[in-house]
């Protein structure tokens, strides 16, 4: 992609996850920072590209299990990430045409992609909002949230691989709790996050590494970190377990190491 010049904010000298993952997924809404630092973290993982596919895959299981199980007509997707096939609303919308959806992220190259292609069912809404969620005041108190959604009915809120980039816990914890608090009861909260659980440290070493040459912030949380997020919240089966596990249906799930997120959903109460 050309390096466009008119958008305020848009860094292109240094790799943003949201274009990497898009790299990875073989898409074309990326620059050569973030075409060298994917090309560099994949020769220190080489499953990388499985491993988003398999969060991909389970973001439309969980917005599925949400719409078609939970009931939520609700959804704040928290760190978009650049839109491709079944985003929350095309898999929300597709079973529950009402459903609206906020989308949230802090790149404006990815915001302008939303603005353009994430458009609603004639039933639904959509609405999109420059914020990061470091910030959770200005994500609700955005205009375009509460123009869109009913704090007072259930949300899903959504952090697809978002809270690993949130690297000071004196930050992450409180900001999720933030938002879940301004939730009410029968909400949920879906995160998957990056982890080093299942690899020898060598591994984990050679990543953080790779993170920190290109100037990424990056965090590998542990499964027990992961749960404080969802704290005082009821987790639903099966609990916070490797990202291509969750209720995926298949007994031919990648190896472990191969698929290194945990993923999880629970309610609030």
């Amino acid at each position: 992609m050309d390096e466009p010049r008119s958008l305020a904010g848009l860094d292109t000298t240094k790799a943003h996850v949201a274009r990497v993952y898009d790299y990875w997924l073989g898409g074309k809404d990326n620059f050569e920072a973030d075409r060298a630092y994917g090309d560099d973290l994949e020769k220190r993982v080489p499953s990388i590209r499985l491993t988003a596919r398999m969060n991909r895959l389970f973001l439309g299981r969980a917005v599925r299990f949400l719409a078609a199980d939970a009931g939520i007509r609700q959804f704040l997707d928290i760190g978009t990430g650049l839109p491709t096939a079944n985003n929350t609303h095309q898999v929300a919308q597709g079973i529950a045409p009402e459903s609206r959806v906020v989308y949230t992220d802090n790149d404006p190259l990815v915001l302008v992609h939303a603005r353009a292609l994430l458009t609603s069912s004639a039933a639904g809404r959509t609405a999109y909002i420059e914020a990061d969620v470091r910030n959770p005041e200005a994500i609700l108190k955005a205009s375009e949230l509460t123009d869109t959604l009913d704090l007072t009915q259930p949300v899903a809120v959504m952090l697809i691989a978002v809270l690993h980039l949130v690297t000071d816990d004196d930050i992450a914890y409180p900001a999720i709790r933030s938002i879940v608090d301004a939730m009410p009861s029968g909400s949920y909260l879906v995160i998957s996050h990056a982890t080093g659980d299942f690899w020898p440290q060598e591994q984990v070493d050679a990543a953080n590494a790779t993170n920190a040459a290109h100037k990424v912030d990056f965090r590998f949380r542990s499964q027990s970190e992961v749960a404080r997020f969802f704290a005082g919240l009821d987790l639903v089966d099966p609990g916070i377990v490797p990202v291509a596990e969750w209720r995926s249906g298949d007994d031919r799930t990648p190896e472990r190491a191969h698929s290194n997120i945990w993923a999880g959903v629970a309610r609030k109460p």
